[in-house]
């Protein structure tokens, strides 16, 4: 080997780099372990709130330390801040927190570009293209101009009514076709998403996570936002979720409001008895409808109007009111009947035509009470308040005279100056002044010593602290230019968390003294040199994770210990490679020469088409499996430089120094050789076998399908722990009662006191209050079987050692499920077609591509008819979800490395071996490389094997779909693709014979 200085340079500063990198890590670990103490000594676990208490013990040690130097090397110094930076990352998965995808809504946005217009071909358009979005791969902007196109007759988007608006003004103007107005359109809606991704990232910071990370994706307007190590996932999400549109409005406490309600109630009573006896009847009709036709044929059927109850549909909702400003209050789930009803066009023709315009909006909840109030503002035509957080320049959070946390704002000159004339109006009539944020009146005070000048105001609410700083935080940041729905997300408690990193490594202990071991036992010393390569390539791989400041997930520590699997075949090439050297009867220097250098075109290829398949996972996968993917890709390179040059390296020192290397032991010297199977011969054989087992996975996938999950059809998910163990089929059928969910699943999850419950109830749904209430009808149909635990312990994420309770939510919409299937289809075909061009490329004749593509679909076929024959009895969740198409891949990506180092060595026979039929070439190249196969397969499995039983349940049915990848995937190298490589070799030889 050339140049070995240059290799031994590199090795030792890559090694050095890497130490340097996780010093940081194991440095912030010890800080971190450091403020737990701290934290348990100071807080009893018998305080009330003790979790919570703790952690924000543990928040305040780190904060008192966060710009203290803590760490020192050499004459660098490193604050905590610092050393935290520059840690290795960890995944939701395996610290806990919250990753969720928000959508902004391009619809809001297009409607405020219009000024709220109410044309109704605009208004139409907009309807119509959330309907195409159901089932749409377009941007909503694209859908709404399709939508637009088929209905717009002779309306233009540049109509007065529509775009060409005062907002617009010197952008659009009336004379501008459909065409030019979408492009103006398009840049504004992209600005829009933008300033929604800035406004995000402001709160973020303000939030004050450690290693956020937060990314727009493409041009759909949704932004990714992951927030590891996250604990107050309500805090969080509501943070993202505020629009923070704040208004100032006048409060309405007329007598005329106050007569309206009454008379709202008579309305409502004929409406509502209406809407009963109809109810009535068709209960009716239903239960009865043979005796119900025969009545009717005799003209009997009668409607008894005096069984129809006739209550005071509105007022028995209402109560007094519970502050001086509001006009009623209610129990927070009559809010939508009472919005119902106030927003009824009969409804409102009763209010005094002075107060046509009137808002009705409800007050803020207030914390451990189920009523809010109802308060009555003073609408106009336009709908725009008196006053908007747009002219706010400043916002803390502060305490009032009562001690009370408080939000302090300041304003500009022109609100200031509005601000003085509201106050002043309100002083003087005695009125109030209601503070409204996101359609929720968080205050409403009285003015009592006349107009406010200077435009400083505080807004007032019974706030706690935190609530007060995040308040302040969303009105500094600024608004989001349209509301975000999270359209997915995943919530891991950190219990979980622990448990993942503990079995994670474990797993990858287990899986590594394996492999270290089997090399030693079949190699002997040159099985421990290659075992020295493969424990620097795992701190190279930790390093550069580290130093990148890539992710480590779960999934991640897979990719490592599955890499630590497949870095072995490069030195079991090499090594078999010298041993058919030493055979050969050469020396052993000449023979460890011949064997590297033979062995290296067989490792670039294998390496190159698994690596070509974890890009492409890469490029498509998100989340956890961007992160398998990377430690993929980041493990194929290292163990190239490890296997190839370190392990040389440590070779020819040991010859060098006068030792001698047999490449194997006393029990393995003789292992495979001599071997000459036919294996052309039995091809018909193994044909006929594939043909049944594909022909029962394709039968078994018609009529048993696959176990989708959410990723794919959308819904939500929950990960629960019981104290005992329970029933899946029985928590089955209580949370499927109509009163609870309707519908939902729910399976075991690794220990039978541990389930996975998936419901679609309310999927298309969103929003805080709509997962509150399906976090609640959860907990109200398990009471039974939690032995006690409070709705707030059962939700608790703080609690690093949960034993009972929710563990990990996940939930996605519909339309974004859509697009995780479409880009896993993408991913999967992508790699098939970039693979087929690579053989073609590197093999130059496309019966190789052929081959090797052909055995590809073998193999996929195979594992998704295993999947759908065996995931209504298997002790494991068998979900097809993003990790199983990374899975697929990985599987394409193995059975393609088996492939290609077969026909590397078909085409070496064939150049050396011109005189050999094509047939005994095949044959022998099968017969040569089967020791190597055998050997990387069985270590791969044994790996895979360790993952399977000592990973985490997360994984496991990932692990499973790889083992049954890598038998099926040797099988099909063996008996699949070089069989229809030759076959199609032949049949073009024998027609252009007959040419």
């Amino acid at each position: 080997m050339q140049n070995k200085g240059l290799v031994k340079l590199f090795a030792l500063l890559f090694g050095l780099v890497s130490i340097y990198q996780l010093s940081f890590t194991f440095k912030a670990n010890q800080i971190e372990s450091q403020a737990e103490e701290v934290a348990i000594s100071k807080i009893a676990d018998t305080e009330e709130g003790y979790r919570a208490l703790r952690s924000a013990e543990e928040a305040k040690y780190l904060e008192s330390v966060a710009t203290d130097t803590v760490f020192n090397i050499g004459i660098a110094k490193f604050t905590y801040n610092e050393v935290k930076q520059k840690a290795m990352n960890l995944g939701l998965d395996l610290k806990g927190g919250i990753n969720v995808i928000l959508q902004v809504s391009v619809k809001d946005i297009l409607k405020g570009l219009a000024n709220n217009t109410k044309d109704p071909v605009f208004n139409q358009a907009l309807d119509n293209a959330s309907e195409l979005q159901k089932d749409s791969q377009n941007t909503y902007l694209e859908d709404f101009f399709v939508a637009f196109n088929e209905i717009k007759g002779d309306t233009k988007l540049a109509s007065p009514d529509i775009f060409y608006t005062k907002a617009l003004d010197g952008e659009i103007d009336g004379s501008m076709t459909d065409d030019e107005v979408k492009g103006i359109i398009e840049t504004k809606i992209d600005e829009s998403i933008v300033s929604a991704f800035e406004v995000l990232r402001k709160r973020i910071d303000e939030f004050g996570v450690t290693q956020p990370n937060i990314q727009r994706l493409g041009n759909s307007g949704r932004i990714l936002v992951e927030l590891p190590g996250v604990k107050d996932i309500e805090r969080a999400t509501g943070l993202l979720q505020s629009t923070a549109q704040l208004e100032f409005w006048d409060v309405d406490r007329s007598q005329e409001i106050g007569v309206f309600l009454g008379q709202a109630n008579e309305v409502l009573k004929d409406i509502v008895k209406v809407e009963e006896a109809t109810d009535e009847v068709e209960s009716q009709d239903e239960e009865n409808a043979e005796d119900s036709q025969i009545d009717e044929l005799l003209g009997e059927a009668t409607t008894d109007s005096t069984n129809v109850a006739t209550t005071n549909p509105l007022l028995e909702l209402l109560a007094q009111p519970l502050d001086p400003a509001s006009i009623a209050s209610l129990n927070i789930k009559d809010k939508q009947k009472v919005s119902e009803y106030l927003s009824l066009p009969q409804v409102r023709a009763a209010l005094p035509a002075s107060k046509r315009y009137t808002k009705f909006v409800f007050g803020k909840a207030e914390k451990d009470s189920e009523l809010v109030g109802l308060y009555a503002l003073v609408g106009n035509r336009e709908n725009v308040p008196p006053l908007s957080g747009a002219v706010v320049t400043d916002a803390s959070n502060e305490f009032g005279p009562t001690g009370k946390s408080e939000v302090g704002m300041q304003m500009n000159a022109k609100g200031a100056k509005i601000w003085e004339e509201m106050t002043g109006r309100a002083f003087n009539q005695g009125t109030q002044i209601a503070i409204v944020l996101d359609d929720i009146v968080y205050s409403a005070p009285g003015v009592t010593t006349g107009p406010i000048a200077g435009g400083r105001s505080s807004i007032s609410g019974n706030f706690t602290l935190n609530e007060a700083i995040d308040l302040a935080n969303v009105l500094r940041a600024g608004k989001l230019p349209a509301s975000a729905d999270i359209i997915s997300s995943e919530v891991v408690g950190p219990s979980l968390g622990q448990e993942a990193i503990d079995s994670g490594t474990k797993s990858f202990m287990i899986a590594l003294a394996l492999v270290l071991l089997w090399m030693i036992f079949y190699y002997g010393k040159a099985g421990g040199f290659a075992d020295i390569a493969m424990l620097l390539n795992i701190l190279l791989i930790f390093g550069i994770l580290s130093g990148l400041g890539a992710v480590l997930t779960l999934p991640g520590i897979a990719g490592i210990v599955l890499t630590i699997g497949m870095s072995v075949d490069a030195n079991v090439l090499i090594f078999e490679r010298i041993r058919e050297e030493i055979v050969k009867g050469k020396g052993q220097k000449e023979a460890i020469k011949d064997g590297f250098s033979n062995a290296l075109s067989s490792i670039l290829d294998a390496n190159i088409t698994t690596g070509l398949t974890a890009l492409i996972l890469f490029i498509f996968g998100t989340g956890p499996i961007k992160g398998f993917a990377t430690t993929l890709l980041i493990g194929i390179g290292t163990s190239l430089f490890t296997a190839i040059f370190i392990t040389r390296l440590l070779v020819d020192w040991y010859i060098n120094k006068g030792g001698k290397l047999d490449f194997s032991t006393a029990l393995t010297k003789n292992l495979f050789r001599n071997i000459s199977i036919e294996f052309l011969k039995k091809r018909k054989v193994a044909y006929i076998i594939s043909a049944v087992f594909i022909i029962i996975s394709l039968g078994s996938l018609f009529t048993n399908g696959l176990d989708q999950g959410v990723d794919f059809v959308g819904g939500r998910t929950y990960q629960v722990r019981f104290a005992q163990d329970v029933n899946a089929t029985e928590i089955t059928d209580v949370l499927s009662k109509p009163e609870v969910f309707g519908s939902a699943d729910a399976k075991t999850f690794g220990s039978a006191n541990q389930l996975k419950i998936t419901t679609k109830y309310k999927v298309n749904e969103t929003g805080a209050e709509v997962d509150e209430e399906i976090r609640r009808a959860l907990y109200d149909g398990l009471v039974p079987y939690l032995e006690g635990v409070s709705y707030e312990k059962f939700l608790d994420l703080n609690d690093v050692n949960k034993q009972v309770g929710l563990l990990e939510s996940y939930k996605v919409s519909p339309t974004i499920a859509d697009d995780i299937k479409q880009a896993s289809v993408w991913a999967v075909l992508g790699s098939l077609i970039v693979v087929f061009l690579y053989i073609l490329l590197r093999f130059k004749r496309w019966q190789y591509s052929l081959g090797a593509v052909a055995a590809v679909f073998h193999d996929v076929l195979i594992v998704l008819g295993v999947f759908s024959l065996t995931y209504r009895f298997m002790p494991f969740s068998m979900e097809i979800d993003q990790a199983f198409i990374a899975a697929i891949l990985t599987v394409i990506g193995y059975s393609l490395n088996d492939t290609v180092v077969v026909f590397d060595r078909i085409r070496e026979f064939f150049n050396e071996h011109t005189s050999w039929e094509f047939d005994r070439v095949v044959n022998v190249s099968l017969s040569s490389t089967l020791s190597r196969t055998l050997n990387t397969s069985l270590t791969t499995l044994v790996v895979l094997l360790a993952i399977f039983i000592f990973g985490g349940d997360s994984i496991r049915g990932f692990m499973f779909a790889l083992i049954v990848g890598v038998i099926v995937g040797t099988y099909s190298s063996l008996f699949i693709a070089t069989p229809i490589m030759y076959d199609s070799v032949n049949k073009l030889e024998g027609k252009k014979k007959k040419d």
